[in-house]
């Protein structure tokens, strides 16, 4: 399966380079004089946000304990939920973290069975990432404190048409709406959402590509060989193989890709994670883990996604010290 650097250049290996998508028009929201005060206060590791729907719930307590202790970090890569927890992160609004993976749910709009079948996913997929970030409506999103804070994004989609793992950085964000469809794209879960249309092909789950989920090849290419991994499964889990892929195969006969990746998936995931942990055991890394994780990737109750959020919360507080030591900011 081929991948797309986030270099500007070709890699010395012959990789493929996506273009920029360049400017587009759209929303732009002007800068504010405290956000031109922005800085980062980690410049020596990379932040990497797992995907997981909505288990994301208990790891945007992360997102809102690292930001309300300034703990800022230069570099923030995402896939799929993680890329919004990304995206929230370097918008540093604790509280959208929260809202997006909690109350949102609640909105009448967020998505249902009469949504999926309209063709509009399970979860209104164009909704949430497209409009309801926008100035003045349901999530907006602080457009302008993420263009003005200096840390580097680069989030993953996955190309259907080629099978080839996309990323996407700040070039790629000219605008809120050029950011917005983005984490749609990376975030576009097969078979519950329609397929994303950009950049002259098709999209979905970044978590489809070469990391299988755990974006570590960004923080590489950007040149970090350290660490702060915030993970949406417990350090125990394997992912096991598809169990239908006579369905994936005839859900994705137009896009053959799709039905490969998610059939092949689960040994870039475990293979990743083992990655991850040996490198925790190098000292080179820090991996935030659920101690448990009581809702699916689906989920949809409220009450149930503020308790595990509130567990998330919990466990990062018994954590930030160690965290704040393993970056040198105890």
């Amino acid at each position: 399966m081929a991948e797309h650097t986030p270099d500007q250049s070709p890699s010395s290996d012959g990789e493929r380079v996506c273009p920029s998508a360049g400017p587009s028009s759209g929303t732009r929201v002007p800068r504010t004089a405290s956000a031109a005060r922005l800085h980062s206060t980690v410049t020596d590791t990379a932040l990497v946000f797992e995907g997981g729907g909505m288990r994301a719930c208990y790891t945007s307590a992360v997102v809102a304990a690292l930001l309300r202790d300034g703990i800022f970090c230069d570099f923030v890569t995402g896939v799929s939920a993680g890329s919004s927890n990304a995206a929230n992160y370097l918008a540093r609004s604790p509280e959208r973290a929260r809202e997006s993976f909690v109350d949102f749910a609640a909105d009448p709009m967020f998505g249902s069975w009469r949504t999926f079948a309209r063709g509009r996913g399970l979860f209104h997929a164009e909704y949430i990432y497209q409009r309801a970030g926008l100035p003045g409506a349901a999530l907006p999103y602080d457009w302008d404190t993420f263009e003005a804070n200096p840390a580097q994004l680069t989030l993953a989609g996955f190309d259907a048409v080629t099978g080839d793992t996309r990323w996407w950085t700040r070039q790629d964000f000219s605008t809120i709406e050029d950011l917005m469809v983005r984490i749609r794209a990376s975030s576009t879960m097969p078979v519950l959402m329609p397929p994303v249309r950009l950049d002259d092909t098709v999209y979905v789950d970044g978590a489809l590509g070469v990391d299988g989920g755990i974006p570590i090849t960004a923080a590489r290419h950007a040149g970090y060989d350290r660490f702060l991994f915030v993970l949406t499964r417990e350090r125990s889990y394997r992912k096991p193989p598809e169990r239908f892929p006579a369905f994936y195969r005839a859900t994705f006969r137009r896009h053959p890709a799709v039905a490969d990746a998610l059939l092949s998936r689960h040994r870039r995931y475990n293979a990743t994670r083992e990655e991850v942990f040996e490198l925790e055991r190098q000292g080179k890394a820090y991996v935030f883990a659920p101690e448990t994780m009581p809702v699916s990737n689906g989920e949809r109750d409220v009450a149930r996604l503020a308790a595990a959020h509130e567990l998330g919360a919990q466990q990062i507080r018994r954590e930030l010290p160690a965290i704040r030591e393993f970056l040198s900011l105890a």
